[in-house]
């Protein structure tokens, strides 16, 4: 069952991710300024959207492009912690690298307004899994997110939003994996992670199976991420098999069981169930095999399992307010 499940994964999760185009208000994504690997990360230029939200363009040496974040923070000055929110699959694609999906689908622009918090959002990184790839990709080209993410961004954030070093990561779905590994893989940045409807653990061949399958399903070729299945750096990046690292952390992980609920009273029902559904019963299988991971290792976390749910963006907003206050010990606020 576990299997079978899983293997839905590759293509439910594109499926169920889209969303409409958006009317940005930033300038598109400028075209490639340096080869990846050389210099240091520097501003290209910071567009103010609106008084708490900003998009930051960054040369990225990593990426060798020019990244696009968009950061919503205070209005008032004083330092603050930052919270990074990593996207779906489609990771705003939908809007030509404009925004992210978590600005399009939920209302997080509205529920940070008052809090004293910066919270940073990539743009783009579809199908990535916000991880270093071993190769450039013909289709999704060069992906090199955790050095970005953890290395290149947290300094500019920090100069240019009064941040004060204090971080924690949240993802849904793909940016749940995504997150998880750069809390595993980076301990002393982040205090806190929170991962909606995502899927830890690389150890069975049917996780590996669900990874390669969404890469796959978006174009790109999975043996350019962590190569094939022999090759070390799928366990590198197993958050259950270095999960030790999270000991210490303030912990929220959440699942629904892919049972309409009350989001699926409206729509496109029979779709929303047909992709939603067993793909939202695969990470519910997978956070279960997470938990008990952790319940082995004696490392305290918040598990919610809902008695419904569908892998959809509703679901996500929703968890997300509820994580907060977990998030909110993390970062101190």
């Amino acid at each position: 069952m576990r299997r079978e499940a899983l293997a839905a994964i590759g293509l439910a999760v594109s499926l169920t991710l889209m969303g409409p185009a958006f009317t940005a208000v930033a300038d598109p994504v400028p075209a490639p300024v340096a080869p990846p690997g050389s210099g240091v990360a520097s501003v290209d230029k910071i567009v103010p959207l609106t008084d708490t939200r900003s998009a930051v363009f960054i040369n990225s040496p990593a990426m060798g492009r020019v990244v696009q974040v968009q950061v919503l923070h205070p209005a008032g000055g004083g330092s603050r912690p930052s919270l990074y929110l990593l996207d779906g699959v489609s990771a705003g694609a939908e809007s030509d690298f404009r925004e992210s999906t978590w600005t399009q689908k939920t209302d997080v622009v509205q529920f940070f307004a008052d809090k004293k918090v910066n919270v940073v959002l990539p743009v783009g990184g579809t199908a990535s899994y916000y991880t270093d790839w071993q190769q450039p990709d013909p289709t999704l080209g060069v992906n090199k997110w955790e050095t970005f993410l953890a290395d290149e961004l947290p300094p500019i954030i920090d100069k240019n939003f009064s941040g004060n070093g204090v971080n924690a990561v949240a993802g849904v779905s793909m940016g749940a994996m995504g997150a998880a590994n750069l809390v595993t893989r980076h301990p002393q940045l982040y205090r806190g992670l929170a991962a909606y409807s995502g899927c830890l653990d690389n150890t069975q061949p049917s996780s590996r199976d669900s990874v390669r399958g969404t890469v796959a399903f978006k174009g790109g070729n999975p043996a350019n991420m962590w190569g094939p299945d022999t090759d070390p750096a799928w366990t590198a990046h197993d958050p259950s098999v270095n999960a030790e690292a999270l000991r210490g952390k303030q912990i929220y992980i959440s699942t629904g069981n892919g049972l309409p609920g009350p989001y699926e009273i409206s729509g496109d029902i029979a779709s929303t169930i047909a992709v939603g559904g067993p793909l939202e019963a695969a990470a519910n299988l997978c956070t279960q095999t997470f938990q008990q991971r952790l319940t082995h290792l004696a490392i305290p976390a918040t598990f919610i399992y809902r008695h419904f749910g569908t892998h959809s963006w509703p679901y996500w907003q929703d968890e997300l307010r509820t994580s907060w206050p977990v998030l909110k010990s993390a970062l101190g606020v």
